[in-house]
């Protein structure tokens, strides 16, 4: 019993590919360290994680449970846990019901503009699945549904909605719609036989690449102006630096002519990337470099 029970529960992870949380946690921590300019606390902090992680477990528990059916039909997914047959509809619904009700539990421990996106959230988890069946804007969609993560961070400690988080989710926003336009290049000719929308399907590999491009240099406009807004300091702009380099280094990787490393440009290039602006943000708290003195390690904590 109790083995059956430890190999559902590894199905479940895997499913919800539970390793890649460090590419949206990084901003989640982000929006939450810049909304005051300060650590937010370790039980506020640990909410905000808990809270994150199970969003993201139903958003992805939802995505796999409406998507069984193409996932089928298409020979790189089809070995996923629903059409495999390695878990049941059931199963993979109670787990959403399970990650949905953790949800509530951190969103009742943070503060009340919190339970206004909930809905909003919700309803995005549920939507974006079915729009690569009618519009190829479904990469902007997820887009949306993503720079929401830092939005919430900032909300669950600042309470509020200012200009520098909206430029923080527009960064977000942008970063993940421009690499699900790359990842999507894996199906592009299943999705042209099964009439599903995406942006390489419609337009083309190319024009698909160039649009990737265009949205990663919104992207870190959008952190620059961040930067601005709230007067970071040098060590700030020295992790976007680094963060250009990788996203240089992932166009690099993908060209017409060899799409063979899609997955490494989609998954470890985004990790680094919010990764190293997260912690060189981090820095630039706990290395105060006014030109005159460092603060203490203490005096942050």
């Amino acid at each position: 019993m109790l083995k059956r029970l430890a190999r559902k529960i590894h199905i479940i992870l895997e499913m919800i590919k539970y390793q890649h949380s460090i590419h949206v946690l990084p901003f989640v921590y982000l929006g939450a360290f810049l909304a005051n300019k300060s650590f937010p606390g370790w039980a506020k902090l640990g909410w905000i994680t808990l809270g994150m992680v199970a969003a993201r477990s139903l958003a992805l528990g939802l995505n796999r449970y409406i998507d069984r059916e193409i996932d089928a039909r298409n020979p790189r997914t089809a070995d996923r846990a629903l059409p495999g047959g390695l878990l049941t509809d059931t199963e993979c619904l109670a787990f959403c019901f399970l990650s949905a009700i953790v949800c509530l539990v951190a969103a009742y421990h943070l503060p009340p503009l919190i339970w206004l996106l909930a809905p909003v959230i919700a309803v995005l988890f549920i939507f974006y699945p079915y729009t690569k069946r009618f519009t190829w804007s479904c990469h902007f969609w997820l887009g949306l549904t993503m720079g929401l993560a830092p939005l919430g961070g900032w909300v669950a400690v600042a309470n509020d909605i200012s200009p520098a988080a909206l430029l923080l989710m527009l960064a977000v926003f942008s970063l993940i719609a421009g690499s699900d336009i790359i990842y999507t290049i894996n199906d592009i000719e299943v999705d042209r036989s099964q009439g599903l929308f995406s942006i390489p399907a419609i337009f083309g590999l190319k024009p698909a690449l160039r649009l990737h491009r265009w949205l990663h240099l919104l992207s870190l406009m959008a952190l620059i102006a961040v930067g601005i807004v709230l007067q970071l300091d040098i060590l700030y702009y020295i992790g976007i630096a680094l963060a250009t380099l990788f996203m240089v280094y992932q166009d690099s990787l993908i060209s017409p002519a060899n799409i063979s490393k899609i997955n490494e440009a989609f998954f470890t290039t985004n990790a680094f990337v919010s990764l190293v602006i997260f912690l060189f943000t981090l820095s630039s708290f706990w290395l105060k470099l006014d030109g005159q003195h460092l603060v203490k390690l203490n005096e942050f904590i």
